[in-house]
């Protein structure tokens, strides 16, 4: 088993590898040249800017988009779940338009960057995270949020002035507004449950 980590220039993609390096995964760092065809998963790291990472990702769009077709899991975290979306008021540039809906910043009364430890609700039947009803603190790093037009797919909240989706799930696709990788042992439950979804 082998995840594909999409190279996007996210801050965070070294702090990943070592997270499932953890957890006996072996990961690659791909781009649009690479074959996704080979991997078990596919994995959006979380770290930048909206614009910047949409210009790579349509790059590699239709790869991607074939993957999740053939119900290749795909987990995106932070900026990653961002790009799942249409658009972003964060700038220019489409994102894979997997889900409906945009990503929007906080309202003028909210203190951003919403940065460090906040608790995640989980919703009934999420896959990322089972068992964690009573370990929800995770780690976060945005100033954006993603705003479903389906709020079936919305699996987990947080509320940071308001409430907002954190965990988002439509099997194959998976994301977080959170840094499982930076969230001790609540993050790495929450990688175990996709590795586990994974290998089914």
């Amino acid at each position: 088993m082998k995840f594909a980590l999409l190279d996007y220039h996210a801050s965070n993609m070294f702090s990943l590898i070592a997270a499932f390096k953890r957890l006996d995964v072996e990961t690659k760092i791909v781009t649009k040249e690479d074959n996704f065809n080979e991997y078990s998963a596919i994995i959006l790291p979380g770290v930048g800017n909206f614009s910047s990472a949409s210009d790579i990702t349509s790059d590699c769009k239709e790869k991607i988009l074939a993957c999740v077709d053939k119900g290749v899991p795909l987990l995106g975290i932070c900026l990653g779940l961002q790009v799942l979306f249409e658009s972003s008021s964060e700038g220019d540039g489409k994102g894979l338009e997997i889900f409906e809906g945009d990503v929007i910043k906080f309202p003028p009364h909210v203190k951003v960057p919403h940065i460090g430890w906040n608790q995640v609700f989980p919703l009934m039947n999420s896959v990322l995270l089972k068992g964690l009803e009573n370990k929800n603190w995770v780690y976060f790093a945005h100033s954006y949020y993603p705003k479903p037009r389906d709020e079936s797919i919305i699996k987990g909240i947080t509320e940071y002035g308001i409430k907002f989706a954190s965990v988002i799930e439509r099997e194959p696709v998976f994301g977080t507004q959170f840094h499982p990788e930076k969230s001790s042992a609540t993050g790495k439950s929450i990688l175990k449950n996709f590795i586990e979804y994974v290998k089914r």
